[in-house]
């Protein structure tokens, strides 16, 4: 059985929180060794409690803290393709445990103000009492932030519309686009083409019809929620949007299967 098909048998028993739950404990073990030896050098280091690590990413101290950091520097380079990041609002949607917002004030700086958002209320307790460059958050599932509108130069959500409904996807693009400034940038992630073979026979086949699929019968918002967008649902969710750049990436590891990213502007 392969694990598109367990997965679906998971969800349809009931049993997919009881399984993710075995998969964070198995990991917590196979990385203890190099967890530990991350806290001994880097002492000073904030790490939040290791299931809000799972959660967001992986539980992976490095790549939770070096991973960020090096997703922060990217997505910068990707803003000033398009922005001059220089006293500006940033918005990080779905920021979880602040892997990359907490490195953004550094890695950006330049008089720009920072703002992070999730729906997770220990994410933000931890993030709001350990990271003091940034203001943080918290929402709920429904599609309402707190933010004027035409308020954020630039907003990215890494990894956030793959674990929504499709009518969160509208709702939640309607919010985001609201709050985003004409001529600002909007960055997000999607599970793109790349994705294809983790479907099954029956999803791959709705996907070729350019619908999204959607993996629920959880609570959305989780990791384990999944969902899956190929390009005509990507640019009909868009449509009020103008797309700069559909990025697909590759990559050299069979371990890692990398999202679309999608660029947009509000002209």
């Amino acid at each position: 059985m392969n694990k598109a098909k367990l997965s679906n048998l998971l969800r349809q028993f009931k049993l997919i929180y009881l399984a993710d739950l075995v998969r964070f404990r198995i990991q917590k073990y196979k990385h203890q060794k190099t967890n530990n030896a991350f806290r001994t050098k880097h002492p000073n280091v904030a790490l939040p409690p290791d299931y809000l690590i799972y959660e967001s990413f992986q539980m992976n101290y490095d790549k939770y803290y070096n991973g960020g950091l090096n997703m922060a520097k990217k997505l910068s380079e990707h803003f000033k393709k398009h922005i001059e990041l220089k006293s500006i609002s940033i918005l990080d949607w779905g920021c979880g445990p602040g892997r990359i917002i907490r490195h953004m004030p550094d890695v950006i700086n330049n008089n720009c103000k920072f703002f992070a958002t999730d729906y997770n209320a220990k994410s933000i307790a931890w993030c709001s009492e350990n990271l003091p460059k940034v203001q943080f958050n918290k929402n709920e599932l429904n599609a309402s932030l707190p933010y004027n509108d035409n308020s954020m130069d630039v907003i990215y959500g890494i990894s956030i519309f793959t674990h929504l409904s499709e009518q969160l996807h509208y709702d939640w693009f309607n919010e985001l686009f609201r709050v985003l400034k004409p001529n600002g940038i909007m960055l997000l992630s999607m599970h793109g083409d790349n994705f294809k073979i983790k479907l099954t026979e029956t999803e791959l086949n709705d996907y070729n019809q350019g619908k999204i699929v959607v993996r629920g019968s959880i609570k959305e918002g989780h990791r384990t929620y999944a969902a899956f967008h190929p390009k005509p649902f990507v640019e009909k969710l868009f449509k009020e949007a103008t797309v700069l750049e559909h990025i697909i990436q590759t990559s050299e590891t069979k371990d890692w299967v990398p999202q679309d990213i999608w660029i947009l502007t509000k002209e």
